[in-house]
């Protein structure tokens, strides 16, 4: 089942140590601002809470695993403020999931795309279907990559982001984001995906929970600048949506 909700939904459940966030949007699981909202503080919260060693993040249905940010969202965009408020949605959020102390594992069952993959990179781990296929989009409609530049680059490396980035209408496979280092792992179903995440899961709950956090700080070493890198990141992209490059392109795609 998927959500209808315009604004989508997003649930947490903890079960023996292991925390599992599910959100969805009726729009290929797409981010309107009040469902990143959401996010941000259910990693927040998540963070502080004892009764959770391990975050598993997920999406609904057997379909797409993000379309990145709501595009009903981006065209209606009106000045430059609004532009960096919107863009700042993904930025707080990768943020969240870099200061969070659990560590968080991604389930990607399948398409990602802009945002999505900044969301996927920002995984500590993740594990995915072959039908996890990923696309920057970006630059084809005259905005670029910015905010999630940064999380990409770190997890897949700036030769494999110019890769994406550059060539915004081609999709990459799923095995070509393991062999960049995306995912750790590639299942042919969802339910094997499902099964070994819940492995993976069980295993890493049973951990010492304090290495885990420090392992989590090491991996996420000279990350602190983010929070003011992101954000200006934002601005950019904000400025860039007002374009009339952009609004034709915007336009055109939606009709």
């Amino acid at each position: 089942m998927t959500t209808t909700r315009p604004n989508g939904s997003l649930y947490t459940h903890i079960e023996n140590k292991i925390a599992t966030i599910e959100f969805g949007h009726p729009a290929s699981n797409s981010f309107p601002s009040e469902l990143l909202d959401r996010l941000i503080k259910a990693f927040d919260q998540l963070s502080n809470n004892d009764d959770a060693n391990i975050i598993i993040l997920k999406s609904e249905g057997n379909r797409a695993f993000c379309a990145g940010a709501s595009f009903d969202e981006l065209i209606s965009i009106a000045n430059i403020e609004e532009g960096k408020v919107f863009f700042s949605g993904f930025a707080n959020v990768i943020n969240a999931m870099r200061r969070c102390k659990k560590p968080i594992i991604g389930r990607i069952q399948g398409k990602t795309v802009g945002g999505g993959v900044g969301l996927a990179s920002a995984c500590d781990y993740c594990l995915a279907t072959e039908a996890a296929s990923i696309k920057l989009s970006e630059l084809s409609i005259g905005i670029g990559p910015f905010v999630i530049e940064p999380a990409v680059s770190r997890k897949i490396g700036l030769a494999a982001f110019e890769s994406l980035a550059w060539d915004a209408s081609q999709w990459k496979t799923a095995y070509w984001g393991k062999e960049k280092g995306l995912y750790s792992r590639v299942f042919e179903t969802i339910e094997e995906l499902d099964k070994e995440v819940q492995l993976f899961a069980e295993k890493l709950s049973n951990y010492n929970p304090q290495a885990l956090q420090e392992m989590k700080k090491v991996n996420w070493k000279g990350t602190g600048h983010w929070d003011e890198l992101l954000i200006e990141r934002a601005a950019i992209s904000g400025e860039l949506v007002l374009s009339e490059f952009t609004k034709k392109a915007l336009t055109k795609f939606k009709k």
